[in-house]
């Protein structure tokens, strides 16, 4: 590619344009993603409809979450994230929409050098009602995103945006 040019890629419907020397490439696309087994009770993921962009994780245990609380469920699977992604595993919309079941510390973060068993962290926001996780369950997604990996450098100062240091509530009620 010539120096200036920019690189192409369709992200919802759109034409995205990204300057050659922005220094960020895109991941080569991923049409395998491998997973061992560490529980004979594991199910592989699975992808509700073509073209979804989260694999749903199963439960390889069962679980009572009380209202209120938060309960650690393995998957019995270990998953090899490639070099340049980062796996998140986030909640699924139904569980949190019909019992109010989340996950703790959403998205869960996947390191591309991780190979221990994926383990989701549920809470059960219901105030008056246990929920129950069974194995072979849905209890969350998982995300394949790619990452850039800057390293940290400490500056004197930060340039200056119209936005400056506004946080919470900085852009109106």
């Amino acid at each position: 590619m010539e120096e200036g040019a920019a690189a192409e890629s369709v992200v919802a419907e759109r034409t995205v344009a990204v300057p050659s020397d922005a220094g960020f490439t895109f991941p080569r696309d991923v049409e395998e993603l491998q997973f061992t087994r560490t529980s004979d009770a594991a199910t592989l993921p699975t992808r509700a409809h073509e073209g979804d962009a989260g694999l749903d994780l199963y439960a390889a245990e069962g679980a009572r979450i009380g209202p209120g609380q938060r309960v650690s469920v393995g998957t019995g699977l270990s998953v090899a994230i490639p070099k340049g992604l980062v796996g998140l595993v986030t909640p699924r919309s139904g569980l949190a929409l019909k019992h109010g079941v989340s996950i703790v510390n959403a998205p869960g973060v996947i390191d591309s050098g991780f190979r221990g068993e994926l383990r989701v962290l549920l809470q059960n926001t219901d105030a008056s009602s246990e929920f129950k996780v069974a194995p072979g369950d849905r209890v969350a997604q998982l995300l394949l995103i790619p990452i850039a990996t800057a390293s940290p450098l400490e500056a004197e100062s930060l340039d200056s945006t119209p936005r400056g240091a506004g946080g919470f509530g900085s852009s109106g009620a």
